[in-house]
């Protein structure tokens, strides 16, 4: 007979379909998560909570808010005539790190992946689309991972802005192929800003 506490179970369980746990260390969160004191795990509950509640899509660039401009979007100070095309909302805490970039994003929420069951509709490309006035807007940096589904992605956008008359960018190579951008350190993508070229 095996040792199974049905609550205790069901915790691990939950920490396992995080991405990035196996089974040992979902159940070393699942005990450190038991031994805090009451309002703490109450603290660590409501903050889950709230930010399913309260967080929601930019109305404009797709990042996550709590109302209905992000705070680059809402910023007037920012150049809304450069739009950074990235993938997920924490590739832009990373461009943001380096205080290199003072243009707009837009947040596509993954890229095109077949593979995983992610094509065009899954993204936030529409949304792009409707922003893209050759009269506001002089250039898209597609700042994609440099993966295969990050290029493919890159490629597919890049042949639909074209028509506007649009100019489209890439980041230069000094991101490593096959790392994310989130990992990547300042000066690195410094350099990657810096070194975009015409796709």
């Amino acid at each position: 007979m095996g040792y199974n506490v049905a609550p205790l179970q069901k915790l691990i369980e939950q920490f396992e379909r995080l991405p990035g746990i196996g089974k040992k260390t979902a159940q070393r969160l699942a005990f450190f998560v038991l031994n805090l004191p009451l309002d703490q795990a109450r603290g660590f509950a409501d903050a889950i909570l709230q930010a399913h509640e309260k967080i929601k899509y930019c109305a404009v660039c797709q990042n996550l808010t709590e109302s209905d401009l992000c705070p680059v979007c809402s910023d007037g100070r920012r150049d809304k005539g450069v739009i950074c095309v990235v993938e997920e909302p924490r590739d832009v805490i990373a461009f943001e790190r380096t205080r290199d970039f003072d243009g707009a994003y837009h947040i596509l929420h993954g890229a095109i992946s077949p593979m995983e069951g992610i094509g065009v509709e899954q993204l936030r490309i529409k949304e792009l689309l409707t922003r893209l006035d050759p009269e506001d807007i002089r250039e898209v940096i597609m700042a994609t991972n440099p993966t295969v589904e990050g290029e493919a992605t890159a490629m597919y956008l890049s042949k639909l802005i074209k028509p506007f008359g649009i100019k489209v960018t890439r980041l230069a190579y000094g991101i490593p192929v096959g790392s994310d951008i989130e990992y990547a350190d300042q000066v690195t993508l410094g350099r990657a800003l810096e070194g975009r070229n015409e796709m």
